[in-house]
């Protein structure tokens, strides 16, 4: 395995013997049509290899080559002559590639560069349409109608009303060679939801992993109590609900503040020397 050097950097096993390089088959039909490209397992175990056809045993690069899917390469003129000499009631199992005895044909459901090639060389030859799969040609099937160009075609109910078609708009326009088919696929209207608020409120709950683990406040869990309770929207509060709050605070602020005031003021007496009975001296401690 190998990476070939296109811009498309395909891993490929296949291996170009003449430039020692690996090759996608996106490369082997466009830069390698006549050089000898087998698998890498192969070069490893022979480097060597013939740069002639092995039909004629002349040069590759002096004639147009045809590769099958085996990657075995001739002259096209080669090979349309030995296919030829075969009886016209061959089946297309009979024709084998001449080197490993492989299918001229490549099979149906292959799709590949080197296949697509393949059929295209093989399409103007008699001897070989009929290995070749039947192709659907859409084109050559269809007559030009009385409708103008760019006209939608509509469909008829059954009570003779006339109702635009909903999911395909389909236009016909003849030319001199062939009929094209241009498909315009309607767009079904399709509600839009506002999705910004789920969005922000999603992003918001995202443990990144750069505070994943950051050293959190005691407290912190309280705080996230209070923020799932209360939620994301805030309720406006009335007047009457205000006042009372404005109420609640300042009744609590004042009981606060004479609390406050008593400790200070018990906690001064108990200090003052003027108070103190013992350093009176009007006042005379003696047995009776």
């Amino acid at each position: 395995m190998g990476l070939c050097k296109c811009p498309k950097r395909k891993v490929t096993n296949l291996f170009c013997f003449e430039h020692r390089v690996n090759v996608c088959e996106h490369c082997l039909v466009s830069n390698h049509n006549k050089c000898i490209v087998q698998s890498y397992l192969q070069w490893l175990q022979d480097s060597d290899y013939n740069p002639n056809c092995s039909l004629c045993s002349q040069p590759l690069d002096s004639q147009d080559t045809v590769r099958l899917v085996c990657y075995d390469l001739f002259h096209w003129s080669c090979l349309n002559e030995l296919a030829s000499r075969q009886p016209l009631y061959t089946a297309p199992a009979g024709y084998q590639c001449p080197t490993c005895q492989g299918p001229v044909f490549p099979p149906s459901n292959l799709a590949s560069p080197v296949a697509d090639m393949l059929r295209e060389q093989l399409s103007y030859v008699n001897w070989a349409r009929a290995g070749l799969a039947p192709t659907v040609d859409i084109t050559s099937n269809l007559t030009p109608t009385s409708l103008p160009p760019d006209q939608d075609v509509e469909h008829m109910h059954k009570n003779g009303e006339m109702s635009a078609q909903n999911h395909s708009a389909i236009s016909m326009s003849t030319t001199s060679t062939t009929d094209t088919i241009t498909i315009n696929t309607a767009v079904s209207p399709r509600k839009v939801y506002d999705t910004r608020d789920s969005g922000h409120s999603a992003v918001m709950q995202i443990d990144f992993d750069d505070d994943k683990y950051r050293r959190r406040p005691a407290l912190s869990w309280f705080a996230q109590v209070l923020k799932n309770r209360t939620g994301t929207k805030k309720k406006t509060l009335t007047l009457k609900q205000r006042i009372f709050m404005l109420l609640l605070v300042g009744v609590i602020g004042f009981f606060t503040l004479i609390i406050i005031m008593a400790k200070l003021g018990r906690a001064s007496a108990e200090t003052d020397p003027n108070l103190d009975p013992m350093l009176n001296p009007h006042i005379r401690v003696g047995n009776m």
